[in-house]
C-alpha cells in the first residue's frame, strides 16, 4: 500500500513478526519527530564543538554521540523495526487502552540505544565532577546492569520479569548514590562552573531516570498503557535526558577547559611541533623529561677545568 503521509507501518508490515498490540501511525509519527530532534541536536552539538580547541571538545563529542545514537534508534522505532512480540503477563480484557491483546510489541532497539547512551550520559557528569577512574568504571558497570536487566525483564513473559526490574532498580539506586554523594564531593572540591554544571545536570538526570522504572512498569512490565502512550512517555523522558541535558551541560562547559577538570588530553600535533622545534617548547616536554634529566651534565667556567654536576 502506498500513498501520502507516513507509510512506514504499511511498508514494514512484512518484516519479522508483529504483536497484537503495537504502535499506530500516531506513535510512528511521534518517533520520527523525536528522531528529527535528536538528529538536529547532534548537528548543533558538533557545530558548537568548533568553538573549542580540539583537546577541549570531549564533552561536545560525547553529547553529540548520545543524540546521534538516539536518532538512529528512534528512526528504527518509527519504522516499526527493532521490535519483537512478547506475550503480555497482564492481558487486561476490560482496558480500553490495551484491550485483550495477547502479545505486546517490545522495542529492543530502545535498549540498544540505552546501553550505549546512558553510560555516555554518566561519563559526561562524572568527568565534569573530576571523579577518579575506578569510581567511573564501577558506576558505568552498574548502569550496564540496569539496562541489561531491563531488557531481559521486558522479554520475559512471566512474573519473573519483576525480579529483573528489581535488579535494575537496585542498580539505579547505586548510581544515584554515586552521583549524590561521591561525585558531588569531588565537584565541591573543584568548585566554580564545574560544580554548578554538575549539580544542575546531575539533579536533572537523577530525577528523570527515576521516572523510567515507572514507564517500564506501565508499558513492558504491566501492559497498562498502549504502545503509542509508551512512545510518548519514553520519548519525553529521552528528550529531557539527552537534548535538554546536553544543552545545559555544554552551556556550563562554555568557559571550562579539560585541564581545569584534571583531564590530561594531549594534542599530538602540538607534541610533534615541539619535538622538531625545540626553541618553541617551554618547561618539560609533554612526552616526558629528556634523556639528560636526572643524569649528569658538563659545566665549565673560565679558567677552571670541566666538571660534572648532577641535574636537579
Amino acid at each position: 500500500m502506498s500513498g501520502p503521509g507516513n507509510q512506514a507501518l504499511n511498508v514494514n508490515s512484512v518484516v519479522a513478526q508483529h504483536a497484537n498490540l503495537e504502535i499506530t501511525n500516531h506513535g510512528s509519527d511521534w518517533y520520527f519527530a523525536v528522531c528529527a530532534l535528536m538528529g538536529a541536536c547532534t548537528l548543533l552539538f558538533m557545530g558548537l564543538s568548533f568553538r573549542k580547541p580540539q583537546e577541549d571538545r570531549i564533552f561536545h563529542y560525547i553529547t553529540a554521540g548520545i543524540t546521534g545514537v538516539a536518532c538512529i534508534a528512534y528512526f528504527a522505532m518509527g519504522s516499526n523495526l527493532g521490535q519483537t512480540p512478547i506475550q503480555a503477563e497482564f492481558v487486561r480484557p476490560g482496558s480500553r487502552l490495551v484491550r485483550s491483546a495477547g502479545t505486546r510489541e517490545i522495542f529492543y532497539a530502545r535498549y540498544i540505544d540505552w546501553v550505549i547512551t546512558t553510560p555516555l550520559l554518566l561519563l559526561d557528569l562524572l568527568l565534569t565532577a573530576g571523579v577518579p577512574t575506578p569510581t567511573i568504571l564501577i558506576t558505568l558497570l552498574a548502569d550496564e546492569i540496569m539496562i541489561g536487566t531491563g531488557l531481559i525483564g521486558a522479554l520475559t513473559q512471566t512474573r519473573f520479569k519483576w525480579g529483573f526490574w528489581s535488579f535494575g532498580t537496585a542498580a539505579l539506586f547505586f548510581i544515584a548514590y554515586e552521583l549524590l554523594f561521591d561525585a558531588r564531593r569531588h565537584a565541591n572540591t573543584l568548585g566554580g562552573d564545574a560544580k554548578k554544571t554538575f549539580m544542575l545536570c546531575g539533579i536533572l538526570l537523577i530525577f528523570i531516570w527515576f521516572l523510567y522504572p515507572i514507564a517500564w512498569g506501565l508499558s513492558e512490565g504491566g501492559n497498562v498503557i498502549h504502545p503509542d502512550g509508551e512512545a510518548v512517555f519514553y520519548g519525553v523522558l529521552d528528550i529531557l535526558a539527552k537534548p535538554v541535558f546536553g544543552l545545559l551541560l555544554l552551556w556550563g562547559h562554555r568557559k571550562l577547559s579539560s585541564s581545569q577538570l584534571g583531564l590530561r588530553i594531549r594534542n599530538r600535533s602540538h607534541t610533534v611541533s615541539e619535538k622538531y622545534n625545540p626553541g618553541a617548547a617551554h618547561g618539560v616536554h609533554p612526552e616526558g623529561p629528556g634523556a639528560n634529566v636526572g643524569g649528569t651534565t658538563t659545566a665549565t667556567d673560565v679558567g677552571h677545568p670541566a666538571t660534572t654536576q648532577p641535574n636537579v
